[in-house]
């Protein structure tokens, strides 16, 4: 049984390729992971989806509205 349990995205996430903040996580077989922005992430996704154990993806953060304050 699996029991990894993968972390939600925060601001301190960048992207490996840019440094930017990274909107998608990409956990490989071996445990080890990836973090993309939006933009490497599209520019990646094809080739990365088939081997990744698991894909986290947070882009929708970038289109939801903020949330209004109370």
């Amino acid at each position: 049984m699996d029991t990894t349990i993968t972390q939600a995205l925060t601001a301190t996430d960048r992207c490996d390729r840019c440094n930017a903040q990274a909107y998608v996580r990409v956990v490989l077989p071996a445990g080890t992971d990836l973090l993309f922005c939006a933009h490497h992430w599209s520019a990646y996704e094809e080739a990365l989806r088939p081997q990744a154990a698991e894909v986290v993806d947070e882009t929708h953060r970038l289109t939801e509205p903020a949330p209004a304050d109370a």
